[in-house]
């Protein structure tokens, strides 16, 4: 056997390796065609290698053996961070499993290249597969975490676990509607497009790489042949391996020829799919034909039309496609047709494109793309008489459109309108009858408070039976202000009843149970009950996605709530992410609003969090204005702002020009809310911190107690809110050589923020750090050590490793190790947390001066009298420069 005719006959095996077992015979026969002796050949290498009897002859036993190694899942049960639980998925390129990380507990799907060291275009195509889903960031797309090899070089990669069924399957088990499953198949359609927004093509399209959870949302998964083009509108060529590895049942004409493939090849397979969806069945019957047959099916022949699909199959398809008009199938087999057309040029030329005929047929509109035969004849036609035509035509279609348009118009605003104008004057009657009682003939109660108002408010929504959809509105509203008043058993009953009175009236997935489920969401963030909150927000934002188009003012909405409740579980990048996208939704218009300005004050104070102190300046000083004019000088989001303008320099240490704004934002909301709410002691709280730190303390703790006062009453004993106050208790008392009431208040603290937020947030590190300091405190130097280490661990994680606060926390434990007299070790710590804090908090901040002069106490002692030298200087420099505003 000459080279030549090996290499083919290599080349013919290791991709057909890649082929599910069941399908290799065709797959084999086609890629070989006339050459039969080529395609018995390697027929019979690949039985002899899948009885594992050997890969090629029996001198290659050793690589045998090490190929069934390298892919049995009992080898490897942990590696890294994580262990395997079981397969899930097996296929040519590798085998796909089960995983949890370790440390997390959460599961994760593991893909691991098979027999990686035969081949290194196998290799290639793998490394490629991971480099494609590292740029894709999208909801349905399945996100990839991390890539590593095993010991042996094997590589894998770990990406997010869809547990799902096939589009298809999901679709027929559901029983889905035709609008169902097109509005699950335009989420399919979004994801092909964001990757093809990064010059991404998929090139295998088909139901079982699209998987649909049990919540409807839509996973797009393997990428495994995907391409990358330098540009959309370019084409590439296509690969010999790319074309064998596709389905042939949703592979486009070009892709079966050979031909060179571009992002209308997706738009194919995506055709293809819809087809599926509407009809049940696939729009070439492909069953017991040679692969040159089916070639020749799918390349030079038209798909019969849906709609005839549908009307042959009759009773074997759900009633959801026969019920649909004779108007709305003819849209729809445009649609399918217009997507699957033989010439690429004549398809939709994006899927951006198709997304919109989508939206058109869902919102009743007229679809762009038209029945190939109207427009062929219409052209040749209006060409043979194009004058005469166009004038005629032009007349004809402005009277007709003219007719038809303010006749449809007139109708449903006459519609719209009155129901609007009942529901108006229904709401109206009911704020009449709030204030007056019940009792017209009594007047208004000049007494009458926010608190009794809405118990009445209450009692005259449950009379309003007879009108279910006015009566989920109040509720909705009376629970939002029960929410805002801090009593959220009140809040949580009222919004469950309009959860499940807008779930009667519209069904679960509605955009108008989504807009509760998102409100609930906000509540249980309040409650402290954030997976919960996350959870909620999650399913009412896929609902809307799934129903509304786009930049819909509900979906940026929801959107922002998402990233509220990311904020408040410490997820700071995702949430600045999340509320960026949503500030994208917002600003679509141009103008300025109160909903854009609320997702901004949350953008800032995610910066914030995140120690990014220029950016959340920035965002408050714009916030300002914006909420001035929108509310007045003396609202509570007024003061919001004006106490996020203060912690920013109270955390750089500039303490005393942090006070004025708190003491205004404190006269705002006592103004506003009186003196005994939770609002008024988160203020109380922020001004006794700034206090404690300008050393007056007895002010400090009278406004502290008052404040943990009013958060207990309002949120119980365990709640982040009350966590505050405890932190500037034991922050007083620790100023005040009180150690054992400061190890009683931060040891409170830590369980409480324990129980909220797990083992990885950065409050936890606060108020481990802050435990380790009372220690320190009593000179109980070996009981804080490990607690100065686990703080350091928490800040690293959760915030980043050159934050503030992990800065305050090495220098802390510097000083601890310094006591210790363990002076090496203790010079790391403190250099690091100087380094740190350095570039950040002004020159007199405590926490700077304490690192000073534990480096020059470390450096004496490990005798190096250059460097003590050097931080005496910069402390007396630091001394004698430091302003006013700065000293403590």
């Amino acid at each position: 056997m000459d080279g030549e005719r090996w290499q083919k006959i290599q080349a013919v095996f290791h991709d057909a390796a890649e082929v599910p077992e069941a399908e290799r015979d065709g797959f084999v026969r086609s890629y070989c065609g006339a050459d039969g002796q080529l395609a018995s050949e390697v027929l019979a290498m690949l039985h002899h290698d899948s009885h594992g009897n050997g890969l090629l002859d029996q001198n290659l036993a050793e690589a045998a053996e090490r190929t069934l190694a390298a892919s049995d899942p009992l080898i490897t049960k942990e590696f890294g961070s994580y262990r395997i639980i079981r397969p899930v998925g097996e296929g040519g390129m590798g085998v796909v499993y089960l995983a949890e990380r370790k440390d997390l507990r959460s599961q994760v799907a593991i893909k691991i290249l098979r027999d990686a060291w035969l081949s290194p275009a196998r290799r290639e195509r793998f490394a490629s597969e991971q480099r494609t889903l590292a740029q894709l960031n999208h909801s349905s797309i399945a996100r990839l975490y991390d890539a590593a090899a095993l010991p042996d070089g094997t590589p894998y990669f770990v990406m997010e676990y869809v547990e799902g069924v096939p589009l298809t399957k999901f679709c027929r088990e559901k029983n889905s509607s035709i609008d169902q499953r097109l509005r699950l198949f335009r989420s399919v359609c979004e994801a092909v497009q964001h990757a093809h927004g990064h010059a991404v093509i998929h090139r295998d399209l088909k139901p079982s790489n699209i998987l649909v959870k049990e919540d409807g949302s839509v996973h797009l998964l393997d990428f495994g042949i995907a391409k990358e083009l330098e540009s959309l509108d370019l084409q590439v060529d296509q690969t010999m391996t790319g074309l064998r590895l596709m389905t042939p049942a949703y592979a486009a004409p070009e892709q079966i020829r050979g031909d060179r493939i571009g992002i209308r090849t997706d738009v194919y397979s995506l055709g293809v799919i819809l087809y599926e969806l509407l009809t049940n069945e696939l729009p070439f019957d492909l069953s017991n034909l040679t692969p040159a047959e089916a070639t020749s099916i799918i390349a030079d022949h038209d798909p019969g039309k849906p709609s005839t699909a549908v009307r042959r199959n009759g009773p074997q398809l759900d009633s959801n496609a026969s019920e649909l008009t004779q108007t709305a199938w003819a849209d729809l087999d445009v649609l399918c047709l217009t997507a699957m057309h033989k010439d690429p040029q004549r398809r939709y030329a994006s899927v951006e494109a198709l997304i919109r005929d989508v939206d058109h047929y869902l919102d009743g509109g007229p679809l762009d793309a038209r029945p190939d035969t109207l427009r062929y004849w219409a052209g040749k036609f209006v060409r043979r008489n194009r004058r005469a035509v166009l004038i005629g035509a032009l007349v004809f279609t402005v009277m007709v459109a003219m007719a038809t348009f303010f006749t449809v118009r007139l109708a449903r605003a006459r519609d719209v309108a009155t129901a609007e104008a009942a529901r108006t004057q229904r709401i109206q009657k009911f704020m009449a009858n709030l204030f007056q009682g019940g009792d017209a003939s009594a007047g208004p109660d000049d007494n009458l408070r926010v608190v009794t108002l809405l118990d009445r408010g209450v009692q005259q929504a449950q009379s309003l039976n007879s009108d279910p959809q006015v009566q989920a509105e109040l509720y909705e509203t009376l629970g939002t202000l029960y929410q805002n008043l801090g009593n959220f058993d009140q809040a949580d009953s009222l919004l469950n009843a309009t959860l499940v009175k807008r779930e009667s009236l519209f069904g679960h997935d509605s955009p108008q149970a989504a807009e509760t489920l998102v409100a609930i969401g906000l509540l249980r963030d309040d409650q402290a009950r954030l997976l919960d909150a996350e959870k909620t927000v999650r399913e009412g934002l896929a609902i809307e996605k799934r129903h509304l188009t786009p930049n819909h003012p509900a979906i940026a909405k929801a959107t922002a709530a998402l990233g509220r409740v990311l904020e408040d579980r410490g997820s700071y990048d995702e949430a600045i992410q999340t509320l960026n996208e949503a500030v994208r939704m917002q600003s679509a218009k141009g103008a300025t609003t109160p909903e854009l300005a609320s997702t901004l004050y949350e953008l800032a104070n995610c910066h914030f969090y995140a120690g990014h102190y220029d950016t959340a300046e920035s965002l408050n000083q714009q916030l300002l204005p914006m909420y001035r004019q929108f509310y007045g000088g003396r609202h509570p989001r007024v003061a919001d702002v004006l106490v996020n303008l203060a912690a920013i320099r109270h955390d750089r240490g500039r303490y005393q020009e942090a006070e004025p704004f708190e003491r205004q934002a404190l006269d705002i909301v006592q103004t506003w809310y009186g003196k005994d709410n939770p609002a008024t002691a988160a203020d109380l709280t922020m001004l006794a911190r700034t206090l404690v730190f300008e050393d007056r303390f007895d002010e400090a703790t009278t406004l502290l107690q008052q404040s943990l006062a009013i958060k207990e009453r309002v949120f119980g004993p365990v709640h982040p809110s009350v966590a505050s106050s405890l932190n500037e208790l034991g922050n007083t008392a620790v100023k005040q050589g009180h150690y054992d009431d400061a190890e009683k208040y931060f040891s409170r603290m830590v369980d409480i923020y324990h129980s909220v937020y797990g083992e990885h947030h950065y409050l936890l590190g606060i108020a481990i750090s802050n435990l380790a300091g009372a220690y320190a405190g009593k000179q109980e130097w070996p009981r804080a050590e490990p607690l100065f280490r686990q703080a350091v661990r928490i800040f690293t994680e959760t915030q980043s490793a050159d934050h503030i606060n992990t800065g305050i926390a090495r220098t802390k434990l510097g000083r601890t190790l310094l006591r210790q007299q363990r002076y090496a070790e203790a010079e790391t710590e403190s250099r690091a947390g100087y380094e740190i804090l350095a570039k950040q908090v002004a020159p007199g901040a405590s926490w700077l001066v304490n690192g000073r002069k534990d480096l020059i106490e470390e450096y004496a002692a490990l005798k190096q009298p250059e460097n003590a030298e050097k931080f005496r200087k910069e402390l007396a420099d630091a001394h004698g420069s430091e302003s006013p505003s700065n000293k403590k």
